[in-house]
């Protein structure tokens, strides 16, 4: 299946937004493909009013968010993959949603150090979905 991530981030933006909230997002700038002033990044992460008022041509795709700003004054195209999004919150109260890092298609899968087939608690048969908590 797709990653859920750009779904999720679409909803909670409309929700930050038909709550009168200003939504912003936590990007991860040592991502490749990331488009954003560099002035502004520390530590590799860059906060992003991406409110209706604040962007213009905003395109949340389940490929990137795009739009078009001003920084400094200075008018920038902005371009995130929504891989790079480390969270999506509404300025005024912090509500929102933290995810975890997402591995890039070129990170190799882990593999198990010890199959296990004796049905102990813990392991997980192959093929059997699982849930996992997000906070």
């Amino acid at each position: 299946m797709s990653s859920s991530r750009p779904y999720i981030m679409r909803a909670l933006y409309e929700w930050i937004v038909d709550n009168n909230c200003t939504p912003y997002v936590l990007v991860n700038t040592a991502q490749a493909g990331v488009v954003v002033p560099q002035e502004f990044i520390k530590d590799d992460q860059i906060v992003l009013n991406i409110s209706p008022v604040a962007v213009r041509d905003l395109l949340m795709s389940n490929e990137q968010i795009e739009f078009n700003g001003r920084f400094g004054g200075s008018p920038m195209h902005v371009y995130v993959p929504t891989g790079a999004v480390m969270a999506i919150y509404a300025k005024e109260n912090g509500q929102g949603m933290v995810f975890e890092v997402e591995q890039t298609p070129t990170d190799p899968e882990p593999t198990p150090t010890s199959p296990s087939t004796d049905g102990q608690p813990g392991s997980r048969p192959s093929g059997k979905p699982s849930l996992k908590v997000v906070k």
